[in-house]
């Protein structure tokens, strides 16, 4: 994977961001989720129709407490691959889902999984994700991350943001 811009574009093309939905919701939900440990069900609805509205009423079907189970597992376990992968046990949580989970919600710093990202960063977005095209991306935006003197929700956006301006349809 290589950047495909120059690291000091990262906070201009961060500060351009604009999405669909604000990340108000989630920001204020960060803490109190990150004190009880774990997401209800109503919480998974919101990030849900925040991340992809049309996977929202999927979301819907998981029991409550299967819900609480799954994320108090994923953000409290040592696993780096059982943190993901037991996110996608949920019905409607993908691994994109699953990376926005972790990104506003885990302790250590997550990207969240887009083809735009994927792209901005020269990746090839795979028929299917796997543990195996996860795990290089997280490392690689750590590294870019630390590097830059960025937080990782400042590289998320402008990822974003670069793929949106420069990348063909």
């Amino acid at each position: 994977m290589k950047l495909r811009f120059p690291d000091k574009l990262i906070k201009p093309l961060a500060a351009k961001y604009q999405y669909q939905n604000s990340d108000a919701e989630l920001n204020e939900l960060k803490p109190i989720i990150c004190k009880r440990g774990s997401l209800t069900l109503i919480e998974l609805e919101l990030i849900a129709r925040w991340k992809s509205p049309r996977s929202a009423g999927h979301v819907r079907k998981n029991e409550r407490a299967y819900v609480k189970e799954i994320t108090k597992f994923s953000l409290h376990g040592d696993n780096e691959r059982a943190r993901i992968e037991t996110l996608t046990l949920l019905s409607g949580v993908s691994w994109p889902m699953a990376s926005v989970i972790l990104h506003f919600f885990h302790k250590d710093p997550y990207p969240i999984l887009d083809y735009r990202a994927l792209w901005s960063v020269g990746a090839q977005v795979p028929k299917q994700y796997s543990f195996d095209t996860w795990w290089p991306y997280v490392e690689f935006c750590r590294k870019i991350a630390r590097r830059s003197r960025v937080d990782m929700r400042t590289l998320d956006r402008a990822l974003w943001q670069y793929s949106k301006e420069n990348q063909k349809r």
